[in-house]
């Protein structure tokens, strides 16, 4: 079964599917099974229900995902503001929908394959991370769920992510062993990218168009009003912040030699490297069987040979200690083997088997010496985040007391950063990143007063914190005399570009007046120009150096329609074009898009089945969101929002 879904996974369908859902697993997850009463969480479909807390889980995972593919912090209010929550509800209800309609279907893969599928990923992973027993190599069920809870899972909600996951690649890879997409799509396609459109145009030389004045005062003034959603400062604050951190601490930190003893001492047993052999090992039908298959190997027959001659596959094993050799007999006789020894015939509790050892590395005694390094590194760190609670302590004893974030922080020995004004995305006024300003620290600044101070908040893995707010400078539009050149020069490009248009239209009115194109240019003191052999969807990529205003006009124009439109990459031109002819894509190059663009057609197909069937299930489970809980389980105030949208709502009407 996991060899179909390898093979699955490789085909072109499997590129579609998997980028409507497993890409979206990786960021929001699954939800977990069937929790919380129907209707009283952040969703709801069929039988299913996501709880706050678990759509937290996937806010977080996403907002991460932001944060280190654009290097910018992302916090509950902006994401508010950006649409980003919705965009995640959205998405998760159409998942749970899916999950929902095809759990009530009855798809659901088994236990055994659940759980052959987590140690097949768990298997993957690196191996300082793998939940295997390091001498035995086998499956630690307390280092799986120490995995799963580091990252803020717990070993029955992956599993039902995976069987969600595995549901799904099920019903699509149905859909797509059985999808073949008419060749007239392809065709309707090939006849669409191969039209032809004859064009013909003239730029509007800039010299015929009077240049306006510089602007006033005034004027420029009603512009910045005009534009003030552009133009306003946000907000910021000058915030000082108290940082203790274990990490930094480390490198002051003097190691106690009795305390690397102590912690090898306690390690000594799992650091130790067993005994590892490889074994071949053949199973027979009987004990005669097993004598033959003794005899070849002795003699140094190729073991595949031998083991074909039975109808069976030799099992290697490489380098495997005595503990995951699965027949515990098998593994006494082969361990009381030299390297290169065959042994006799096998009864053991799986059956009957004969082995050969082929090579022998010899265990080895962890000593000291040999994970000096490794310890130091632990008993360091260790160390360091003693200290750094110590630290802690003695900031707060001083809060407590009635000490200031700062006089706290002193006494504690405790760094504090006076920032220069930052934003709540945690950028300068020049829209850089603060270097050290977390999403965590800023959600905490943002959430007090002018003069506030936050408790001491820790941040995990001996990171601690504490914000004071020193200064809030408001939103606002910059004093006019500091913007005024930039403005001047929007404002100049902006009124320039009305004129332009404003020419365009005029001659565009003359042609179709009946004016020829070629006369009207000449008297604009330009040159009419056609694009050789034709614009079609095919070369128009050839072309993007005409602007997209332009081609968009150039394809949706009727022939003899004349029209204007932006030219160039940067819309810094106006032209007056006219669309002389659209000529058919020809035949046979349409035949030849047509054979070549059937699988396209085909992703297409799929990708839009895959959605269809989402927007269905949703329909039928009834699907349901609660976008304010939601917004709550994240951390954002839901009624200072509807008083700011209220307040906002006003003054538009007004």
């Amino acid at each position: 079964m996991l060899a179909g879904f390898r093979k699955f996974a490789k085909s072109p369908f499997a590129v579609v599917l998997f980028g409507l859902l497993i890409v979206s697993f990786a960021i929001f997850g699954i939800s977990d099974v069937f929790k919380g009463p129907q209707g009283s969480g952040v969703i709801s479909a069929g039988s299913r229900s996501m709880s706050a807390i678990d759509f937290k889980q996937r806010f977080d995972n996403y907002r991460k995902a932001m944060e280190q593919q654009n290097g910018t912090t992302l916090t509950p209010d902006q994401a508010v503001e950006q649409g980003v929550d919705r965009q995640i509800v959205q998405e998760l209800v159409l998942q749970e929908s899916l999950a929902a309609a095809l759990h009530k279907m009855g798809v659901a893969p088994s236990d055994k394959l659940v759980a052959d599928t987590v140690h097949e990923q768990m298997s993957q992973l690196p191996p300082t991370t793998r939940p295997f027993d390091p001498i035995t190599g086998k499956f630690d069920s307390r280092a799986y769920a120490a995995l799963m809870q580091q990252n803020g899972l717990t070993p029955e909600t992956y599993e039902a992510s995976l069987r969600d996951e595995i549901a799904q690649t099920h019903f699509f890879s149905a859909i797509a062993d059985g999808l073949k997409a008419p060749r007239i799509y392809a065709a309707l396609q090939g006849a669409y990218l191969l039209e032809a459109r004859e064009v013909s145009a003239f730029v509007v030389n800039p010299s015929t168009v009077q240049r306006p004045n510089p602007p006033t005062d005034a004027q420029l003034t009603a512009f910045m009003k005009e534009n003030a959603d552009r133009l306003t400062r946000p907000e910021t604050r000058v915030l000082s912040i108290m940082r203790v951190s274990a990490a930094a601490l480390e490198p002051s930190v003097t190691i106690n030699p009795a305390d690397v003893q102590k912690a090898f001492d306690f390690r000594k047993d799992s650091l130790a490297r067993p005994e590892t052999r490889t074994i071949v090992q053949i199973a027979a039908p009987d004990a005669k069987a097993a004598a033959v298959i003794s005899q070849r190997l002795g003699k140094g027959e190729d073991p595949a040979a031998v083991a074909k001659a039975y109808g069976k596959t030799p099992l290697v094993l490489t380098d495997k200690p005595k503990s995951a050799v699965p027949d515990r007999k098998v593994a006494d006789a082969a361990f009381a083997l030299q390297a290169g020894q065959v042994s006799g015939p096998i009864t053991g509790d799986l059956g009957v088997a004969v082995v050969k050892v082929t090579k022998i590395t010899p265990g080895a005694v962890a000593t000291l010496d040999s994970v000096r390094p490794q310890i130091e590194a632990e008993v360091r760190s260790q160390t360091a985040q003693a200290k750094a609670y110590e630290q802690t302590q003695t900031y707060q004893d001083a809060r407590d007391a009635g000490a200031d974030l700062i006089s706290a922080a002193s006494k504690a020995g405790a760094l504090v950063i006076t920032t220069a004004p930052v934003t709540a995305q945690g950028t300068d006024q020049m829209g850089q990143p603060f270097a050290g300003l977390t999403p965590d620290i800023i959600k905490t600044a943002f959430d007090l007063s002018q003069g506030g101070e936050s408790e001491l908040v820790e941040a995990g893995k001996g990171e601690y914190y504490a914000v004071k707010v020193e200064r809030i400078v408001p939103a606002a539009l910059p004093p006019l005399a500091e913007v005024k050149p930039q403005l001047t020069a929007v404002w100049f490009g902006q009124e320039m570009a009305k004129r332009m248009k404003a020419k365009a239209d005029e001659l565009a009115a003359r042609v179709k007046k009946g004016e020829s194109l070629e006369a009207v240019a000449t008297a604009a003191q330009s040159n009419v120009q056609k694009i050789p052999g034709g614009l079609t969807r095919q070369n128009a990529q050839q072309h993007v150096a005409l602007g997209q205003e332009f081609l968009g006009a150039a394809f949706t124009a009727k022939p003899g329609a004349v029209f204007t439109a932006r030219a160039g990459q940067q819309g810094q031109a106006y032209v007056v074009a006219k669309l002389d002819a659209v000529r058919a894509a020809p035949t046979a190059n349409v035949a030849q898009i047509a054979v070549l663009a059937q699988g396209q057609a085909a992703n297409g197909l799929m990708r839009d089945l895959a959605e269809a069937t989402r927007v269905v299930a949703r329909t039928q489970m009834k699907a349901k969101s609660n976008l304010t809980l939601a917004r709550q389980a994240i951390g954002v105030d839901t009624d200072a929002l509807a008083k700011a949208e209220a307040a906002k709502a006003g003054k538009k009407a007004e």
